[in-house]
């Protein structure tokens, strides 16, 4: 194995002689909170917005951004109970959806970008409802009814409402994503929750749960792929499927006691791990090898951070999620940006997007420690040698989706 200070000193030496210039990091990261706020978090994102909540001196209120602190909208409608908190939990083709405290209950809610465009969506003899999903004009989330959390589907108003849950013995059952006619969630059936997708219908219900676990549940649907989370051997494993409890693939990656898959975009999943008891917000590429680190990308003083949406416009992958600023002691909103694909480096969006750059950006990284280029995800020292060479080799060699 080659001495590691010594290849790092040699690569500076062949940067420098080369002329090439370092690319800058290959995530960028926007800090949401409004400057009115004490706390926010990010649950969504799609396109060029983002939502979720804030802190405000007047309350908790739903939040939509589009892209920067400055852009903040209060989505706080004035039908909601006064003091009482709203939330907004996805966002797609303009729509936004959450909840809202109505007299003594929590109503699903459904926005088009203002205040003033809300819709109260709780069906009719429903105690409390929320909607965290949405997508392709289909809203889900979950109302009570008779005492029971029912799986529910939408299109826009209250009348539409739809009951997703399982005609099989269900318990209970929660939807969490909407896309292309497709929704995923939970229903409790057999003593323990198991990931759900479904199609429209309550007769469509596909239990995801896979052979070997009692209990997974389902966050996010795109493009034929579902994730979620799995009970394997004590320990809660990042979930990915493609339609069927038997396509379940593992994305726990290795050294963390806990991992959780949040959302999916064009292949590309995100959520966070728990590695030496610290939170790390994550992304996947359909397998726990491609792991990426994307903790690495904050400014010092955000000591944790849990992504929880992803949109992937086929050029650039957006992230939102929270991160836990330990200076000013609050949770903030965050956003990343970067590319996709994990060898381009130099994060261009210019085709071809791999590139010789590409090449002198990862060894540059590699002499400073970066790590991003620890591409084998390995923790065992020394973390950075040969072996991330081969691996960003073979993520080269594989090309950009």
């Amino acid at each position: 194995m080659p001495n590691p200070v010594i290849l790092r000193r040699s690569i500076v030496a062949l940067l420098l002689m080369s002329g090439a210039t370092p690319a800058i990091a290959q995530w960028t990261v926007s800090r949401l909170q409004p400057v009115t706020a004490s706390e926010s978090h990010a649950f969504g994102v799609s396109g060029v917005q983002q939502v979720g909540r804030a802190a405000l001196p007047v309350g908790v209120h739903a939040a939509l951004w589009t892209g920067s602190a400055a852009s903040f909208v209060d989505l706080h409608p004035a039908g909601a109970s006064v003091g009482m908190p709203s939330f907004a939990f996805a966002v797609s083709g303009g729509q936004q959806v959450g909840q809202v405290r109505v007299g003594a209950g929590d109503h699903a809610s459904l926005w088009t970008g203002t205040a003033a465009s809300w819709i109260d969506l709780n069906p009719t003899g429903a105690g409390d409802s929320i909607a965290y999903g949405v997508g392709d004009g289909q809203q889900v989330g979950t109302a009570v009814l008779d005492g029971s959390s029912r799986a529910s589907l939408w299109t826009g108003t209250a009348a539409s409402w739809v009951e997703l849950t399982p005609i099989t013995g269900a318990e209970y059952s929660v939807a969490f994503a909407a896309s292309g006619g497709q929704q995923v969630g939970y229903a409790h059936v057999k003593g323990g929750d198991h990931a759900s997708l479904w199609s429209g219908t309550a007769a469509s219900w596909v239990d995801l749960n896979p052979a070997g676990t009692s209990l997974s549940q389902a966050y996010g649907v795109q493009g034929g792929q579902q994730v979620g989370v799995v009970l394997l051997g004590g320990q809660w494993h990042a979930a990915l499927w493609n339609g069927t409890a038997a396509s379940f693939q593992d994305l726990h990656p290795v050294g963390a006691s806990y991992s959780e898959a949040r959302g999916v975009s064009r292949g590309r999943q995100v959520g966070y791990a728990v590695v030496a008891g610290v939170d790390h917000a994550c992304l996947w590429v359909g397998t726990s090898a491609s792991f990426v680190d994307l903790n690495s990308f904050l400014p010092p003083e955000i000591v944790w951070a849990r992504a929880d949406g992803v949109w992937d416009d086929g050029v650039l992958t957006h992230v939102v999620g929270t991160g836990y600023n330990a200076v000013a002691g609050h949770y903030e909103a965050l956003s990343w940006t970067g590319s996709a694909c994990y060898a381009n480096c130099d994060g261009s969006t210019v085709a071809p997007l791999l590139t010789a750059n590409d090449f002198f950006c990862f060894l540059f990284k590699f002499s400073q420690g970066d790590g991003y280029t620890n591409c084998d995800g390995s923790t065992v020292a020394p973390v950075l040698t040969a072996n991330d060479f081969q691996c960003f080799l073979n993520a080269f060699s594989q090309r950009c989706p």
